[in-house]
């Protein structure tokens, strides 16, 4: 057993942990973070992204020690005060989803691309988000999804009155 220190969206938890324990296990048995999804369990489909110090990985590459002393960002973390992250709300608001099963390591990944480069065009957001993969949908909403969610994100932006924000149960 490996002992590991790590803040997950802002909650600071030390483990012991099988050396070779891949973080989204970590994340999902341990601490009951089940929005990131395990989808291939070879880092081909991208469900299972979350931020690992400030950068996206894909947790089903990452070994739970080698988040030690890290912070992770995890789809649950995203919402602040009862309020949806942008990219939260744009992917509802245009539909930018069928089954969800890729929703949450979209999303997350959408977030870096952002943080990176916070007006791309189409072409920018197709290749910020290659590596995740959905089955479901053509991507063109999704596409939609990060360009609104860049403008929503602007200094200065406003959500339009009428779109509900609020997390259920929050």
């Amino acid at each position: 057993m490996a002992q590991v220190r790590v803040t997950v969206d802002g909650v600071e938890y030390v483990d012991d942990v099988e050396p070779r324990m891949l973080l989204v296990y970590y994340l999902r048995e341990r601490l009951g973070k089940t929005g990131t999804v395990v989808g291939c369990d070879t880092s081909n489909c991208g469900a299972c992204t979350v931020r690992l110090n400030g950068q996206s990985v894909k947790s089903c590459s990452v070994l739970a020690v080698q988040a030690d002393g890290g912070e992770v960002l995890t789809i649950e973390g995203l919402a602040r005060d009862g309020e949806l992250h942008p990219v939260q709300k744009a992917f509802n608001e245009c539909h930018a989803l069928q089954c969800g099963y890729c929703t949450p390591g979209m999303i997350m990944q959408a977030v870096d691309l952002l943080g990176d480069n916070p007006d791309p065009d189409e072409r920018e957001v197709r290749e910020g988000l290659e590596g995740n993969l959905c089955r479901c949908t053509g991507y063109q909403n999704i596409v939609r999804a990060v360009q609104s969610a860049a403008q929503a994100m602007k200094p200065g932006a406003t959500a339009p009155a009428d779109t509900p924000t609020s997390v259920a149960g929050g």
